[in-house]
């Protein structure tokens, strides 16, 4: 028998399974409904200190405070909620100001910037004022949000904070202010420095009217905002190893030459030299708080 080739046909070659498999060809379209779903990009969260990471829920129910103890940043909305009873509260608008008085450029448009952190953050400018009770105690607490251009001091924040002073004398209540800021609003100039005087005279109408003002400084409080309200306060609590003070560590360095001592400007390092009263952990500031406002107003009548 002769061989030939010619009649030796090639197998067929195995044609590429389409994505989906079986499964997706006998029921069109229901790839779509049970393929894989994407993981939230942010699900899980980096500790600054160790490299771990962490799940997201389990850092929100532990206040976002790492097992390593960093007590990380949050914004306003969510230490408010932390801060009052059942995380209910009554928000408390801020007035409008004049947007961009100066014109500023720095290579961007202030106007600009503005709009990009109000995108970002969903707030109008860096300072939140909620009412309502700590641990049953009535006050009105005011927030400073860093994640808003660095919680910067600007026109709009000095109003926040003459508000929320005033509406704690119209309540007959304390004011307790967390502070977080990289200083003084540089788009707004020397507008932004008068905020320093113009805030330190809505705590005098505070004192004038026997009012408590607490102070909790929060990882960073920093220039014309640790020069002013930040400590004028009849307390002032800390959060552990939160960054305070006028100049940054590295600023001070450079100016007197000679290295600092470990933990310079914490507030652990600061309690010891009597800048602050007490460093307090996230989930016990309530408590702490609810105490001292509840003996500062002993006898007090609160306003209707």
């Amino acid at each position: 028998m002769i061989d030939r080739q010619d009649d030796k046909k090639p197998a067929p070659k195995a044609q590429p399974e389409k994505r989906g498999g079986w499964f997706a060809r006998i029921a069109p379209g229901v790839r779509k409904i049970v393929g894989r779903r994407d993981t939230p990009e942010n699900l899980w969260v980096k500790d600054p200190d160790t490299g771990e990471m962490i799940y997201r829920p389990d850092l929100e129910s532990a206040l976002w405070v790492t097992p390593s103890g960093r007590h990380m940043r949050i914004n306003a909305t969510t230490r408010l909620k932390f801060t009052f009873d059942d995380g209910e509260f009554e928000s408390i608008e801020t007035p409008e100001v004049p947007e961009d008085p100066l014109k500023f450029s720095d290579g961007r448009p202030y106007r600009e910037r503005l709009a990009a952190a109000r995108r970002a953050t969903g707030s109008r400018d860096a300072m939140s004022i909620g009412y309502g009770t700590v641990r049953e105690v009535p006050c009105v607490v005011l927030v400073q949000d860093f994640t808003f251009m660095g919680g910067s001091l600007g026109m709009a924040a000095g109003e926040g904070f003459i508000a929320a002073a005033r509406a704690a004398i119209e309540r007959g209540c304390p004011l307790v202010c967390f502070t977080a800021a990289g200083g003084a609003r540089m788009q707004e100039g020397a507008l932004s420095l008068m905020q320093m005087a113009r805030t330190t005279l809505a705590i005098q109408e505070l004192k004038a009217a026997k009012l408590p003002y607490l102070v909790v400084l929060t990882d960073p409080t920093t220039g014309g905002v640790t020069a002013s309200y930040a400590m004028l306060g009849d307390v002032h609590l800390a959060e552990p190893g939160a960054l305070i003070g006028f100049a940054g560590p590295r600023v001070i360095e450079q100016t007197i030459r000679e290295k600092l001592p470990p933990g310079f400007q914490r507030s652990e390092y600061l309690v010891e030299k009597g800048m602050v009263d007490k460093v307090v952990a996230r989930a016990d500031l309530p408590e702490v708080l609810a105490a001292l406002m509840a003996m500062l107003m002993d006898g007090r009548e609160r306003a209707a």
